[in-house]
């Protein structure tokens, strides 16, 4: 098992935290500030999930998550390149602007991504998109939808995509679930597809859902 480091603790990482500890992970959890206890958190169920700030986070775990606000999440993680060297990153994010009512009305890098801006910041890291085309309890338990989700992955790197599909395994991704698109620029096309969540959202609510291929 891995030791992985997730990067935001709100409900995106926060759940991914719960579910890679009950798979048997190692998992760091890392905040923005300093956590006022550094004390074992056993919401993983039988494994304990530890905190610590994001520097130590990803210093200190073998994988790392970025489940950080995705707006504010290249200037964040471009002064983390000396601790993410060397490692996989995998970004569950999007980098939009909000409406009035806080949803994702436009992206933040038209004609690119976050994965390719996170990519060019991070030449020693290997960066692999995916989980971001979901609500988020779809990351989870993507086995109580109705209908089969779609999980995709972008990346330079085989292995490092390989290791993405593994922990997607972990979370209940059957394999002929997960889409590899191919290299990191196509990213830009996943991200883009989060510009149809808010319209759904108006319309249905937090039913949870993904957007998926239909064969």
């Amino acid at each position: 098992m891995s030791s992985i480091g997730i990067l935001g603790a709100g409900r995106v990482g926060g759940g991914l935290a719960s579910a890679l500890a009950t798979a048997g992970h190692q998992i760091t959890l890392g905040h923005r500030q300093p956590p006022q206890q550094t004390a074992a958190d056993e919401s993983g169920g039988a494994a304990a999930i530890r905190h610590a700030d994001q520097r130590t986070t990803a210093a200190t775990t073998e994988i790392v998550i970025n489940a950080t606000p995705g707006d504010t999440a290249l200037e964040r993680l471009s002064t983390l390149h000396t601790e993410l060297a060397g490692k996989i990153l995998i970004d569950v994010s999007n980098a939009t602007r909000h409406s009035p009512d806080g949803l994702p009305s436009d992206l933040c890098y038209p004609g690119s991504s976050l994965a390719e801006r996170l990519q060019r910041a991070l030449p020693a890291t290997r960066v692999v998109k995916t989980l971001n085309t979901m609500l988020f309890p779809v990351m989870t338990a993507p086995a109580e939808l109705s209908t089969p989700p779609t999980g995709y992955l972008s990346g330079d790197d085989s292995g490092a995509k390989a290791t993405a599909a593994g922990l997607l395994a972990d979370l209940g991704w059957k394999p002929e679930w997960i889409e590899d698109l191919g290299d990191i620029t196509t990213a830009r096309a996943t991200e883009a597809l989060v510009l149809l969540v808010p319209h759904v959202l108006r319309r249905h609510g937090l039913r949870p859902f993904a957007v998926s291929l239909a064969r």
